[in-house]
């Protein structure tokens, strides 16, 4: 009969750790959608001083009952370069403090008592009558924010059962002197903390790990000296997730991660340090109380509370912390050299930022080509390194094209010569082209991983055709980008004739392509990733394309804003179908 409750008993608490969880999520997630992209704007907008941003964050975590969201979004808005890491950093103090508040919200899952009045307010009632308000709003409401309320309250109701039945299943070890004996060695602090950071990284949530905990408080064989370790080493854990949010990100979405693990880190050092060291000279007989789900929820917030308030003066040093351990790649300390070319100062001085931003444009040309020819190598040569790399150098050419596209829009408003206002105008009139150019880079990349992952392989006649084609892309890469950086107008007029027969030769791919289908030499699924690639190829050559025909009508003084095309016939004039005849001849199927 023992044995039966014992393994009854474990399934309920799993059963109740499950439905918390899902409550959690649940509940936030209906918050997060009636909330909109309210949130993230307040966030980004109004995070401008550390005061502001610790109120913020605190606020924002409330409301979606998760720091590690809260965070996660900051180090996609710093990524982004919509917010500085400093600036990220009182946020997510914000975020470790609102985190707290679940732990209140759990603690009306241990409402009790006697009485027709009193049982109104008993953690069953509550719940039912939250789960039947939930289920109407769910069901039969039309407004899509009234069935997204509805959720919100189911999820608050499973969390409350799932609370509910993890402490009807812990209920039994408040008589087992085993239990007592475990809960006992916890009280070293680094056993503590470790066992807090592992539970809470395997968790991937604070407020669920603080919820366990205070569900475990019900037998009342957790005394302060066991608990106080314990939260503390359930801040550390909870940056798992956001660490995680990190992997591929740019410098400084990595570094603003890393800020979440190191506040929580610092914030335990001196908790810690101050409540032994002063434990030691004065021997706190509270040490030994018994705790309950409240005051669990109380220590949680005041250890979060102190930490922010400690730290929040010091996000100047903190950020100096992350930058000395986790440094710039070669590409990022590049580009980061680039964009202080452009500086506003120069805007005076036309001719300074003119030629600045020439050479801000062809860093971005040299990025954008490399990106491809990284691309086209995992076709062959397929490694997540790799595919990794392509993505953040997509990345940078994506912020290259917004500091270089907003210098440029500055710099059109000064007073220009003929010849300067040429270049500009070339300058904004390509930017698109290569950032689209490293756009196709990305997806040839995709289809690289889809080859390699479902193991695809063309026929013979496939593979030989794509030969032919990259080789033919390669060179009219080759051919635009030098003529581009090296303004040499011979270049830019052979690409024309090669961008044409590149069009052709994607078309007859496709023909025999489809021809391989009918008699069954290829597969959909073999034809799906040609055609990709097919596209892609066609696309980048239609850039090279772009990027040559600016050239040349500026050159002629012909350019109109929105014509990107030019007449084939007064190309024909630069020995267009003797060059022609030459690419139809090398570039053969």
């Amino acid at each position: 009969m023992g044995i039966r409750v014992s393994i009854a008993n474990i399934v309920s608490l799993f059963g109740g750790v499950a439905l918390f969880l899902f409550g959690m999520s649940l509940m936030g997630d209906g918050l997060k959608k009636v909330a909109g992209s309210k949130l993230e704007l307040v966030l980004y907008r109004l995070s401008n001083t550390p005061l502001k941003g610790l109120l913020l964050g605190t606020g924002v975590t409330a409301v979606i009952q998760s720091s590690s969201a809260t965070s996660v979004m900051v180090v996609g808005f710093v990524n982004s370069g919509m917010m500085k890491v400093r600036q990220a950093m009182a946020v997510i103090m914000g975020a470790i403090v609102g985190t707290s508040v679940t732990g209140w919200v759990i603690c009306l899952s241990y409402l009790e008592g006697t009485g027709d009045f009193v049982s109104l307010l008993s953690t069953a009632t509550i719940s039912a009558f939250v789960a039947v308000i939930g289920i109407i709003m769910r069901m039969f409401s039309k407004r899509q924010a009234r069935r997204h309320a509805g959720d919100i309250l189911l999820g608050f109701a499973v969390l409350m059962f799932g609370m509910q039945s993890m402490s009807n299943a812990v209920a039994p070890l408040r008589d087992s002197a085993e239990f007592i004996r475990l809960m006992t060695a916890f009280s070293h602090p680094l056993l503590g903390i470790l066992v807090g950071a592992a539970f809470t990284s395997v968790l991937q949530s604070a407020s669920a790990a603080v919820g366990i905990l205070q569900a475990l408080s019900v037998t009342g064989a957790i005394s302060f000296a066991e608990a106080y370790p314990m939260i503390l080493g359930i801040a550390i854990g909870a940056a798992l997730p956001v660490l995680l949010s990190a992997l591929g990100a740019r410098t400084a979405g990595r570094r603003t991660a890393y800020a979440y693990l190191f506040i929580e880190i610092l914030g335990v050092l001196f908790c810690a340090a101050l409540y032994y060291g002063l434990d030691a000279v004065m021997d706190f007989s509270f040490k030994n109380a018994v705790m309950t789900p409240v005051s669990v929820a109380a220590v949680n917030t005041v250890f979060r509370m102190v930490t922010a308030c400690v730290l929040l003066p010091f996000c100047g040093e903190l950020e100096k912390l992350v930058e000395a351990l986790v440094s710039e790649s070669s590409a990022e300390r590049s580009a980061n050299a680039d964009f202080d070319r452009l500086d506003e100062r120069f805007l005076r001085h036309p001719a300074l930022a003119v030629e600045q931003s020439r050479m801000t444009i062809n860093a971005m040309a040299r990025k954008s080509r490399e990106n491809l020819c990284d691309a086209m190598l995992l076709l062959h040569d397929f490694s997540e390194e790799g595919m990794q790399r392509v993505e953040q150098d997509e990345d940078l050419v994506d912020r290259y094209e917004d500091r270089i596209g907003t210098y440029l829009m500055k710099l059109n408003r000064s007073e220009l010569t003929r010849e300067q206002n040429e270049e500009v105008s070339k300058y904004l009139h390509t930017l698109s082209d290569f950032e689209r150019i490293s756009d196709h880079a990305m997806n040839i990349s995709e289809v690289a991983q889809e080859i390699h992952e479902k193991k695809i392989s063309f026929s013979p006649e496939g593979d030989h055709e794509m030969t032919v084609l990259i080789g033919a892309v390669n060179e009219i890469v080759e051919l635009t980008f030098s003529s581009f950086i090296e303004e040499d107008m011979e270049k830019a007029y052979r690409v024309e004739p090669l961008e044409e027969h590149i069009d052709v030769l994607c078309d007859e791919l496709k023909l025999r392509h489809v021809e391989r289908l009918q008699t069954g030499q290829c597969s959909l699924q073999i034809g799906f990733v040609f055609n990709d690639l097919i596209t892609n190829f066609e696309r980048v050559a239609d850039h090279c394309s772009n990027v040559a025909i600016a050239m040349i009508e500026l050159n002629q003084d012909t350019f109109e804003t929105h014509d990107y095309l030019i007449n084939l016939k007064e190309l024909r004039t630069h020995h267009f179908d003797e060059l022609y005849a030459q690419y139809a001849q090398r570039y053969k199927l």
